[in-house]
């Protein structure tokens, strides 16, 4: 049976570390012992990244044994330090003769003005994650990379709605599986994508409803209190073989689901990146794969928004409603 969930893709595992009193948390996505083919697609042009160049086309490794998403800002990529020496101890990692290196991506969001500024994701923190990390239903809402995440940063700090983290997945034919985790702190608002209709943002001040953000920005309405408070970012999985030029080619497909769902999305203070992971020997369509990638993306982001809680201050959809 499908759980909806990331982990519907076999071999792939889900851990967090969440801390709701200070409002961070870090994400941990565990790939099977001999690692995944990795691709990834930063696009957003304020990214907090770490071992993304190592992905791309052209480079030596190919396999990646975790990835990490994180809060923290750029302090919170510390995180992927315990992850390694989670998997260092499982023995884990790239044979560079006198040890094994895991090899573990990461990106972070900004949730500094969520919460306390001073408390972030450390090595500890990543090493909690791997140790809760399952194979089972993942967790949304409030928690790990997602416990600090806000969306719609239009009119400032007083007006975001609250984000968080969310995971679809979908089957193609009959045994190809893409699932996806996306952590949502986006400047723009989320929406239904086959509606429009918007689910969560930026809110007018005084009264209740949504700016609407997009249509805000064309009317010339900007602001500046949280122009670099914001990133949405994520990895999709699948169960089918595919080539390091194939899975970055199914990291940038799977962008379109940020389109999908948040308008407007890849603005210029945000970090949006996505990585794309194989685990299997299947063979599936890439075209296929990478369209449903963007479909499970932009159900991923509204599942994270309509699973938000209300915290230290800033409302959830559901208390919206």
């Amino acid at each position: 049976m499908m759980l909806n969930s990331i982990t519907d893709v076999d071999g792939i595992l889900v851990g967090h570390h969440t801390d709701l009193q200070n409002g961070t948390g870090c994400t941990v996505i565990l790939c099977p012992p001999d690692g995944a083919i990795a691709g990834v697609d930063v696009r957003g042009p304020a990214p907090a990244t770490r071992e993304t160049d190592l992905l791309r086309p052209g480079h030596l490794v190919e396999r990646v044994n975790a990835i990490v998403l994180t809060g923290g800002s750029a302090f919170g990529l510390d995180a992927a330090s315990g992850v390694m020496r989670f998997l260092e101890e499982k023995k884990m990692g790239y044979d560079t003769g006198v040890a094994r290196v895991p090899i573990v991506p990461a990106a972070a969001i900004f949730d500094l003005a969520f919460g306390n500024a001073n408390v972030r994701p450390t090595a500890d923190d990543g090493y909690r994650a791997c140790v809760a990390a399952k194979n089972n239903a993942t967790e949304q809402g409030n928690v790990g990379a997602g416990t600090g995440a806000s969306v719609g940063h239009l009119m400032g700090a007083k007006q975001v709605t609250k984000g968080g983290l969310g995971t679809a997945s979908q089957k193609i034919g009959k045994d190809i599986v893409v699932g996806a985790i996306v952590v949502v702190n986006s400047f723009g608002d989320v929406v239904e994508p086959n509606t429009g209709e918007i689910l969560a943002g930026a809110r007018k001040p005084a009264v209740s409803g949504w700016v609407n953000s997009g249509d805000a920005i064309k009317n010339g309405i900007t602001q500046t209190i949280l122009s670099r408070t914001h990133t949405t970012i994520g990895v999709v999985a699948t169960n089918a073989a595919l080539t390091k030029e194939e899975a970055n080619l199914v990291a940038m497909m799977a962008h379109d689901g940020f389109a999908r769902a948040i308008r407007p999305a890849h603005a210029l203070f945000d970090g949006d990146a996505l990585f794309a992971l194989s685990v299997g020997r299947k063979q599936g369509d890439v075209n296929a794969i990478g369209h449903t990638a963007s479909e499970v993306v932009a159900q991923a982001i509204v599942n994270a928004v309509n699973a938000a809680e209300t915290l230290h201050g800033i409302p959830a959809r559901k208390d919206l409603k």
